[in-house]
């Protein structure tokens, strides 16, 4: 089969807790799900997109640290997972120290640029989980990717909790890599029991909307059954099928395979 380049997507907000992970192992599995081949690089050292796909964080051999430092390839470090068209490449405790060590070499923004330059990839889609920080290992995923999807919380503050992450993908297109953009804000734990939540999803729409960046139709409601789903190590897609917040991130696959065929 002849090798493709894939589209590479950051996934990133520098708060915690704001749907990141999971807009990234949901996303992936509904591309999946249409036979897109997709491929997850949990750079998070808490390890979260890792074991929500049902993988053991502290057993995995090759992970996403050893394609930093070099120790393996991209290629080398695949796992596949139970869900057909999906792998992973598993987090690393020592992805905690990582910005350190990084950061006492030369050129240290471009290892994971460098490890996907190194090979091309059979997959559609790559989806960079970043930690939540806007430290080296985010500053590596922005480097290397084609472009960056922003989860926002619908709740208290939204707005000023991205500031830094824009200042810093900014630093980065001008510095780094200026085929950088920024694909699309997704508005995340929607409480339809609130009017507060709405008044948050317009206010980021105006904002956003005003200098050109997309916000998706598609919002992700506050959810148990979404909470619930790492747990058990599955996506939301395979938990509960029907449910609310499943049935949002398959409309927002939709949104992004339309955007995708609209840019070409």
């Amino acid at each position: 089969m002849k090798k493709i380049k894939p589209w590479i997507i950051a996934i990133s907000n520098q708060k915690g807790g704001v749907g990141k992970t999971t807009t990234a192992v949901n996303l992936a599995t509904a591309l999946a799900a249409v036979n897109k081949k997709v491929l997850i690089i949990d750079m998070d050292p808490q390890g979260n997109a890792t074991v929500s796909l049902g993988f053991d964080k502290n057993k995995a051999t090759k992970t996403s640290y050893n394609v930093l430092t070099g120790d393996c390839t991209i290629s080398q470090a695949i796992v596949w997972s139970k869900i057909p068209n999906l792998s992973v490449i598993a987090s690393s405790k020592e992805l905690a120290g990582a910005d350190y060590e990084l950061s006492q070499i030369e050129k240290p923004q471009y290892f994971l640029k460098s490890a996907f330059e190194r090979e091309l990839l059979n997959y559609d889609y790559v989806f960079i989980d970043c930690p939540p920080s806007v430290g080296m290992l985010t500053v590596n995923a922005l480097v290397a990717a084609n472009s960056v999807i922003v989860p926002v919380q619908c709740e208290y503050l939204a707005l000023e909790g991205i500031a830094d992450l824009m200042r810093t993908i900014d630093r980065v297109h001008k510095n780094f890599n200026n085929n950088l953009k920024i694909q699309g804000i997704v508005l995340t734990m929607y409480d339809t029991r609130t009017t507060f939540s709405d008044e948050v999803a317009q206010d980021v729409r105006a904002n956003f909307g005003k200098i050109g960046i997309k916000v998706y139709s598609s919002v992700i409601p506050r959810n148990v059954r979404v909470a619930e789903a790492p747990s058990y190590g599955k996506p939301i897609l395979l938990y509960d099928f029907k449910s609310k917040g499943s049935q949002a991130y398959i409309g927002l696959a939709k949104e992004f395979l339309k955007q995708e065929a609209e840019n070409g």
